[in-house]
């Protein structure tokens, strides 16, 4: 409600961005810090997104979705290809497409695909952000948009804009939500008012099981983690004031050794990773939390049609 009545659809602007980029080029973090919460787990492990997370930001004049994906690779799994396959399928149905390119990276031949890919999308407003500009110093900032600049001429995509931004920090954050917004299409507000997310909780949840487990393991067990949340429900016989959620949780890996990995020393690993779990679940939903989480062996399941779709792929 603004000071000259309701806003009116002919007024107002709704609809969907999406963040693409190679692995690792900042996309949860922006996401996060556009929506002001978190609703999407971040990690300094590449290919940490495994499917569409939808942040809403929400403006007086506008309802911005925010759609953060996967980062497109060369696939080396039956996964992989699938990821690849949801950030296409992601970037064919947004109103605006932002591509992500990190200020600490170069551009580079995965760059270059991805904006090739885009410029085959027509009539579609597509932004350049420049992420993690607090990691560098001005002048490689400098040099960072002219590279972007050029990836776009050799490509043919003409960028709506150019944005240097900072999720940590926090600069042209809303710069970019506002740009963002101003592409969008008239239309009633497609949320309520105040919601953050349309993920389903237990999604939420096993993401960020999935965000704890990934801190501090080995080089190869990352990809192979998955997690699934086989119940959630409130414990019965708790006093209103006093709520308790029961959560069980199975993470997936797909060998032995990785389990032993996962499970730590007498289970010292397994329960740190449900001590941080449980303290953002905690957070997120304002709810006290009892966490009971198992390890399992679905061997090669990143390979597996059928383990796939078990797991949710």
């Amino acid at each position: 409600m603004g000071d000259d009545g309701p806003v009116t659809s002919d007024s107002f602007r709704s609809g969907f961005a999406c963040f693409v980029g190679r692995p690792n080029a900042g996309k949860s973090t922006l996401t996060n810090a556009m929506v002001g919460a978190k609703v999407a787990i971040t990690s300094s492990r590449p290919q940490t997104t495994r499917h569409a997370v939808r942040g809403l930001v929400h403006r007086e004049n506008s309802q911005l979705i925010v759609v953060d994906t996967p980062g497109l690779h060369r696939p080396r799994t039956l996964l992989g290809e699938r990821l690849n396959d949801l950030v296409r399928s992601t970037w064919a149905e947004v109103d605006v497409i932002g591509v992500c390119l990190p200020c600490d990276q170069r551009v580079g031949p995965g760059d270059r695909y991805l904006v090739g890919e885009i410029a085959a999308l027509r009539r579609r407003p597509v932004v350049a952000v420049a992420t993690k500009t607090d990691l560098v110093r001005p002048q490689r900032i400098a040099e960072h948009l002219a590279a972007i600049a050029a990836l776009g001429h050799r490509a043919g995509v003409d960028w709506a804009e150019v944005v240097p931004v900072s999720a940590t920090a926090g600069d042209n954050v809303d710069l970019l939500s506002d740009l963002l917004a101003a592409r969008l299409p008239h239309g009633p507000m497609l949320y309520p008012d105040g919601e953050l997310s349309d993920e389903p909780e237990e999604t939420l949840v096993a993401e960020l099981i999935r965000e704890a487990a990934l801190e501090g393991v080995r080089d190869e067990l990352p990809h192979s983690i998955a997690v699934v949340v086989e119940e959630m429900v409130l414990r019965e016989d708790r006093p209103e004031d006093r709520p308790l959620l029961d959560v069980r949780a199975r993470v997936f890996v797909e060998r032995d050794s990785q389990k032993g990995i996962v499970i730590g020393h007498q289970g010292a690993r397994l329960k740190q990773i449900g001590s941080q779990a449980r303290v953002q679940i905690e957070r997120i939903l304002g709810t006290p939390v009892y966490l009971d989480l198992h390890v399992k062996v679905a061997k090669d399941w990143q390979r597996d049609p059928r383990q796939l779709r078990r797991l949710g792929f």
